[in-house]
């Protein structure tokens, strides 16, 4: 039941070629940014994974994060609701020379999207997005008099989290605002994996303050002292360049 991981290149030691991978954050704020930057440094010496389908709020920022795993050719679609966020000149380049792929999703659907997957609900209704480009080739429905589309569940083979507190059998917390996405995701994929800012052991997180049970939790990995994306782009910081 341990699930406590020594490295950060051991805990994304599985994903694959062609892997869906849900990406925690809300712009830097909950942004794994270790494990990402872990899994460029294992694409960097073995060549994999490559391919992949990479969800987030955004497309990245500057040249560390998903911007890096953007910019080093890793991500073959990106399916998010802000590819145009502070500095989004990675994808940007990418996108305009036909080199990834994009889904545009509404905010409050990808959410929902999202934590339907985890739980099991395979299509639901909402407005947005009716009588936009987004809304082509769906089916539409009629309820009260109004107008909605059908959307589908959001599954992924991987989620990559970050958490403040995680204990060995994997149950989390989060730092304010940087729970976000992260307790959806962690539902809605096969396997999630988590950097936690403390690896603590089973007890010492209170019951009612788990936000995350550690049934939807595969892999953690201690980061004692976690990068900010803001933090490192008002630095001007590349990666590969800079070193996680």
């Amino acid at each position: 039941m341990d699930k406590r991981i020594a490295s950060l290149r051991d805990a994304v030691a599985p994903i694959p070629d062609h892997a869906t991978v849900m990406i925690g954050g809300f712009g830097g704020s909950g942004a794994p940014i270790e494990l990402i930057h872990a899994l460029i440094g294992r694409f960097l010496e073995t060549g994999s994974p490559k391919a992949l389908t990479v969800i987030n709020n955004n497309a990245g920022n500057g040249h560390v994060g998903i911007a890096a795993l953007i910019e080093q050719g890793m991500v073959k679609k990106m399916i998010c609701s802000f590819p145009r966020s502070a500095d989004p000149v990675v994808f940007t380049t990418k996108y305009l020379a036909g080199e990834i792929e994009l889904e545009l999703v509404p905010q409050g659907t990808l959410a929902e999207r999202i934590r339907a997957g985890g739980a099991g609900i395979p299509a639901f209704y909402t407005p947005s997005s009716y009588g936009t480009d987004l809304a082509k080739g769906k089916p539409v429905a009629e309820f009260d008099g109004r107008s909605y589309v059908q959307e589908r569940w959001l599954k992924a083979d991987f989620a990559l989290l970050k958490a403040e507190l995680g204990d060995a059998v994997g149950n989390l917390t989060y730092r304010m605002a940087a729970r976000n996405f992260a307790p959806l995701m962690a539902m809605a994929a096969t396997e999630t994996i988590v950097q936690v800012s403390r690896a603590v052991a089973p007890g010492e997180i209170e019951p009612e303050s788990v936000v995350t049970p550690g049934i939807f939790v595969d892999r953690i990995v201690e980061v004692p002292a976690p990068q900010q994306e803001e933090a490192l782009n008002r630095a001007n910081a590349h990666y590969p360049e800079l070193r996680a």
